[in-house]
């Protein structure tokens, strides 16, 4: 499954919370755009044959140049009004041969190549896999203002991306939601709506998403540059 793994890279977010007045995806983390970084990394996975990556309508040619740097070949595609929209219109420019898909959001550019391939590795004949990392903070459930109850941290954990499905089951999961109408926050969750087993393997602390001005200062610090802006 490794030889075929395609890996799709989620850029097609407004990025509003950051007010750069330019797609997230654009904004430049030191010499760098965040695309750049994410895709760099996904393309530095050894498993990882090509990338799709979904962008903003109107912006496809300024990602092609960003883009033009990676060695494996890299499609470009307009990405939809939400993450799962983006996903299902990656999956129809992923080739049909394609064995396995790593679908992991651009906002997370961190992201190692040596994650990439842990979950890749994960994800050999499981339903899928995903990186996750433990919750550090005391967790209560609050209703109306009120404190209902502690929450097990044990039990919990934050998920992340890179996350790897067999290309097949991705697009029948994706299809199935699709027909029922159904809104998911993550790929992780279609499966678990399905009843397939999803197993975890640690992820990175340094993996966070890319929301707020102040995740771009700590992006910039981690890479051990200044941030443009």
């Amino acid at each position: 499954m490794a030889e075929t793994t395609v890996a799709v890279v989620l850029a097609a977010g407004a990025g509003e919370r950051l007010a750069a007045g330019e797609p997230k995806a654009f904004i430049a983390i030191g010499s760098r755009s965040i695309l750049e970084i994410a895709a760099a990394n996904a393309e530095a996975c050894e498993q990882v044959a090509s990338l799709v990556v979904t962008v903003p309508p109107g912006t496809e040619e300024q990602a092609r140049g960003i883009l033009g740097s990676l060695s494996k070949p890299v499609v470009v595609v307009v990405g939809g009004a939400s993450r799962q929209e983006s996903v299902r219109l990656a999956l129809a420019a992923v080739p049909a041969d394609a064995e396995s898909v790593a679908v992991h959001d651009a906002a997370r550019c961190l992201a190692s190549p040596a994650l990439f391939s842990r979950v890749i590795s994960a994800a050999t004949g499981v339903d899928g896999a995903i990186p996750v990392v433990p919750v550090s903070d005391t967790v209560k459930r609050v209703v109306d203002g009120i404190v209902a109850a502690t929450v097990r941290r044990q039990d919990l954990a934050l998920a992340q991306t890179p996350q790897v499905f067999p290309a097949d089951s991705l697009r029948d999961v994706h299809a199935r939601a699709a027909a029922e109408g159904l809104s998911f926050t993550d790929d992780a969750a279609m499966f678990e709506w399905t009843g397939l087993r999803v197993v975890t393997v640690a992820g990175e602390e340094t993996n966070f998403k890319i929301t707020t001005p102040a995740d771009v200062l700590r992006a910039g610090a981690v890479l051990g540059g200044d941030v443009d802006g």
